[in-house]
């Protein structure tokens, strides 16, 4: 029914979807109305590209994801984006750690908890691609590794993540 465009079948997706995957957005997107409005070009994208999902590839919610996060991603990299965000002052919900990221502190699908079933090295990969929205080039000059490394470690990761969750 999705890739008929049926009315109903987005409504029941948004309905089922959507709160899981305006969590994911926030860990990108550090304003709330931002991620609203990314959350909204997200399922505009799933719209237009529901065709495009491979059910012998991954699981719907797995490809949902991808979708938003690239959308997520996306917008953090906009020159839009990064002009909005000269000067402003850091709401009271976000904190700075001691390596200077900022960090929202919200996981309300337990996404988080699951990655800590990894190794360190693992886990802090998979933080920087997927909850601060890095991208591997990014990642290897951050922890200092080689390229190779990176995207190895980050499939083990992924490997390891998709057995966690089965």
């Amino acid at each position: 029914m999705l890739k008929e465009r049926s009315n109903h079948a987005f409504a029941y997706l948004y309905d089922n979807y959507s709160s899981a995957l305006y969590t994911i957005i926030l860990q990108i997107v550090p304003d709330q109305e931002l991620a609203s409005d990314v959350l909204q070009e997200a399922f505009v994208n799933i719209w237009r590209k529901i065709d495009s999902y491979d059910q012998s590839k991954g699981k719907l919610f797995t490809w949902l994801l991808n979708v938003t996060r690239n959308v997520s991603i996306d917008t953090v990299r906009s020159k839009g984006f990064q002009n909005s965000q000269k000067n402003q002052e850091l709401p009271e919900t976000v904190f700075v750690d001691n390596s200077g990221y900022v960090q929202q502190d919200v996981d309300k699908i337990g996404l988080r908890k699951v990655v800590e079933n990894l190794k360190k090295e693992h886990r802090s990969l998979i933080d920087l691609a997927y909850f601060k929205g890095y991208t591997h080039e990014e990642i290897a000059e951050i922890e200092g590794l080689p390229l190779g490394t990176v995207k190895t470690r980050i499939r083990t990761a992924l490997i390891q993540l998709r057995e966690h969750l089965k």
